[in-house]
Parts: C-alpha cells; structure tokens; sequence
C-alpha cells in the first residue's frame, strides 16, 4: 500500500468497497488539483494502511452525481463502502487537507 492508484466510473465501488480508502476527485482542468497532486502522494507514503485512489471527475459523472459532488477539488474519506468524511474546497491548500486528513483519519483510526 501506500500508493495512488487510479480509479475508474467502472471499478470505483470496488475501490471503496473495503478498508480505508480516501479518493481525490480531481480534473485536468483544476490547478487546484493539480498543485495538491505532491501532497496526497505525499499522505499515501506516510500512511501505508490508508489506500488512496484518484478519479478524474470529468470521466466518471455519474458517479460524481450518486455522490454529489460539485466542485473541485474535493475529498471523500470512506470506511467499507461508506462515506464518513468530505473536504470541498476550491481554495483547498495542503495544509488544510492534512489537518482534515488527521482529524477524520489519523484519530479516528487511533481512538477506535
């Protein structure tokens, strides 16, 4: 683990089906995105139980529909196919994402 792997519309529920997975929805279009790119590598490697999945939100409508997301970039935090947390911001920065990442990951995942 420990990696970013690349999601699709066609294999995404199998993605977030078990354990942890964190996905970051992102566009090629998004500078935002593109400039948090590092950062979420970055998370994956230090945290090698947490699976980390991208999905290019312009491919994958429907599911971006199902799951209301709106804007870019945003983060969804699922626990066995079950959404638990979402950071939606286009001004999203690292440092906020790290901080919503430890507060409903990193606790989480110590406290229980």
């Amino acid at each position: 683990m420990g990696e970013v792997v690349e999601a699709s519309r066609e294999d995404f529920w199998d993605v977030v089906g078990e354990g942890t997975v964190l996905v970051d929805f992102w566009g090629p279009e998004c500078k935002p995105c593109l400039a948090l790119e590092p950062e979420v590598e970055r998370m994956a490697g230090e945290r090698p139980e947490l699976r980390v999945a991208k999905l290019e939100a312009p491919k994958a409508r429907r599911v971006c529909i199902d799951l209301k997301v709106m804007g870019l970039p945003t983060f969804l935090l699922f626990r066995e196919g079950e959404e638990v947390a979402r950071l939606s911001d286009p001004d999203l920065k690292p440092p906020q994402l790290e901080e919503w990442l430890k507060e409903n990951y990193d606790e989480q995942d110590e406290g229980g």
